[in-house]
């Protein structure tokens, strides 16, 4: 009996969550699509590239709007079972509180595994095509923050890539190799590069300039292909084509671990790892903050109130992360306790209404 009513529930909120969630993805294709506009033109950037590039963004807008269709559809369908007496008759069965709220919570953490799935395997993927799709469609190539490129520490090695093509191939590398000593070893320049993998990337052609100490002179040498030895590898240049937070854990991992070999700040990529670790424990809020809300009002619940207070909740959510993030960024707090705090409050937050409404 338990196990069958259990399932109905996980079916019900399903189904409302899935509506919501096209819902959602419908509206931001829309004002994705409308954003595209402005390149329509551009290097031959047509209508149907604008559209396959939305397409593509959709799995990452799944991701990122998971937490807040999960809310607003276990609004909608808690409220509706509430509103059909049908929980009422599950709390006449022998259905506890305590056992309807163990359920939410294995609804949640089914939630929360699909997101995971999501945010770790499939948006990373799509969301580099798109920008890839994009760059390749518009004809346009890959800068740094300087108009001399993007520039790269890696060990004794300073690196300058001044281009990057969508396949993530290099044009124009510059490789300073210094000595232990931090005195300038060597210079290498590459007209273009790929990589051939085992962190190593094959330059055609190249000239070594090797600086001679003892003469005070230099040795040119002209080579049709230079392999260079690297750590750097294409994950790591591929965060200039999507937000951190849009990474893998995985890719952000092996950045992290790069950039702290090399003495640089870390404070956002750690900010954005933690946030993928906690970040899919939103969706197991949200199902358990929308039991109190639809017990509300038992038999006089109006819709449109409700579905109003679970977008409020969702958008209040959103923004409250990307609050919490900035500051963190900007005061470099602990990762972990700054992406944490949302969740955990809404968790608390929906804690403390359902014990208030059994109070009474």
């Amino acid at each position: 009996m338990m196990k069958l009513l259990s399932r109905y529930l996980l079916k019900e909120i399903t189904l409302f969550v899935l509506f919501t969630l096209i819902g959602l993805l419908a509206l931001y294709m829309f004002f994705d699509v409308i954003a595209q506009f402005s390149q329509l033109g551009k290097g031959g950037y047509t209508v149907l590239d604008a559209l396959i590039y939305v397409a593509l963004q959709i799995p990452g807008n799944a991701y990122e709007l998971m937490p807040i269709a999960v809310l607003i559809g276990s609004i909608f369908a808690l409220s509706s079972l509430n509103g059909n007496s049908e929980l009422t008759v599950m709390r006449a069965a022998g259905v506890s509180v305590k056992q309807l709220l163990l359920w939410l919570v294995g609804i949640g953490i089914a939630y929360s595994g699909f997101t995971v799935l999501m945010g770790e395997f499939v948006a990373p993927v799509t969301m580099r095509m798109a920008s890839q799709y994009r760059l390749a469609a518009t004809k346009q190539m890959i800068a740094g923050d300087f108009r001399s490129g993007v520039w790269v520490k890696d060990g004794r090695q300073i690196v300058n890539i001044a281009e990057m093509m969508p396949d993530l191939s290099v044009q124009r590398v510059r490789i300073y190799e210094f000595t232990p000593e931090r005195t300038l070893d060597r210079i290498v320049d590459g007209v273009q590069g790929r990589y051939l993998g085992d962190g190593v990337w094959r330059l055609e052609p190249a000239v070594q300039t090797t600086f001679l100490p003892a003469s005070g002179g230099v040795a040119l040498k002209n080579e049709k292909v230079f392999d260079w030895s690297t750590q750097i590898t294409p994950d790591m240049l591929a965060v200039l084509l999507v937000e951190p937070a849009q990474m893998s854990a995985r890719a952000l991992l092996r950045y992290i671990d790069h950039l702290k070999l090399n003495g640089q700040k870390t404070q956002r990529y750690q900010l954005a790892l933690w946030g993928k670790l906690f970040y899919p424990l939103a969706c197991l809020s949200m199902v358990v903050i929308a039991l109190p809300f639809s017990q509300t009002q038992r038999r006089s619940a109006n819709v449109g109130v409700k579905l109003f207070i679970g977008i409020l909740t969702g958008v209040t959510f959103h923004f409250f992360n990307r609050l919490v993030v900035y500051l963190g960024e900007l005061q470099n707090w602990p990762a972990p306790a700054v992406v944490s705090i949302p969740t955990l409050t809404f968790m608390a937050v929906a804690l403390f209404l359902l014990w208030r409404q059994e109070k009474r």
